[in-house]
C-alpha cells in the first residue's frame, strides 16, 4: 500500500505542487497541535461502538470480538483518492486478516450511500460504517476541523462535504487504524494526521500474530 501511496503523493508534487502546499499546511498545523496523539493507545481498552454499515444494519465492536480481534480502519471518505487506495489495499489483503483470525470495518463520516458506493467500488466484503457527525472519531480524538483553505482546496476538487455527511462541519476522522484482540484492548494502532500516510498490512498481521 505505501508504494501506492507514495506514487501517488510523488505525482502530485510533481503536477501539482500548489495543492500539495495546501495538504502540507494543513498536515503541519495538525502536528503542530499533536492532532491524534490523545487516540487511544496500545494497551487501552477500545471504547465501544454500534454504528449503522452500508446497509442500514447496526454493528458492534463487541459483534465483532465475539468472534476474534478485530481491526478497526477510520477513512475521511469515498472521494478521497488516498482511501480509496487504502480500502481498496485492506479490501485485497481481508482473506489475509481473516486467516489471522480477524475481522475487519471501516469507518467513514459519509452517509449510507456513499459508504455502499466505497465498498463496492473496491469490491470488498467487509462492513463500511458510517459515522455520522464523527461522533465515534471525536469520541477518539480523531476527529478535525479542516479549516478554511482546506475547505476551498476540497470543493475545487468537486467535492462537497455537506452533501456527504449531512452536515456542514467541515469535520473529517484523521485515518487510523487500530488492532483490538479479542479481549477488548488495543494490541497494535496506526495514527497519523498526513493522511497520505496508512498502515501496512503486514505490521497488522505481525499483530495479529
Amino acid at each position: 500500500m505505501s508504494e501506492r501511496l507514495d506514487l501517488l503523493a510523488d505525482a502530485m508534487r510533481r503536477l501539482t505542487p500548489d495543492r500539495v502546499a495546501v495538504i502540507d499546511r494543513l498536515v503541519n498545523r495538525l502536528k503542530e497541535h499533536d492532532a491524534g496523539t490523545s487516540a487511544p493507545r496500545v494497551g487501552d481498552a477500545m471504547p465501544p461502538f454500534i454504528l449503522p454499515d452500508e446497509n442500514g444494519q447496526l454493528v458492534s465492536l463487541q459483534s465483532l470480538l465475539d468472534h476474534g480481534p478485530a481491526v478497526v480502519t477510520f477513512h475521511r471518505g469515498h472521494w478521497c483518492p488516498w482511501c480509496r487506495i487504502s480500502i481498496n489495499t485492506l479490501a485485497r489483503a481481508q482473506a489475509r486478516l481473516e486467516a489471522a483470525g480477524a475481522r475487519m470495518v471501516a469507518i467513514v463520516p459519509d452517509r449510507e450511500q456513499f459508504a455502499a458506493e466505497m465498498k463496492h467500488d473496491a469490491n470488498a466484503s467487509f462492513p463500511i460504517l458510517s459515522d455520522i457527525d464523527n461522533g465515534y472519531a471525536m469520541s477518539l480524538n480523531l476527529a478535525i476541523w479542516v479549516g478554511p483553505e482546506m475547505e476551498a482546496y476540497i470543493i475545487d476538487r468537486g467535492h462537497s462535504l455537506p452533501d456527504y455527511h449531512g452536515n456542514d462541519s467541515w469535520m473529517l476522522p484523521i485515518p487510523a487504524t487500530f488492532v483490538i484482540g479479542q479481549d477488548g484492548r488495543i494490541k497494535a494502532r496506526f495514527v497519523d494526521p498526513d493522511y497520505r500516510k496508512r498502515a501496512a498490512i503486514e505490521d497488522l498481521i505481525a499483530a495479529l500474530g
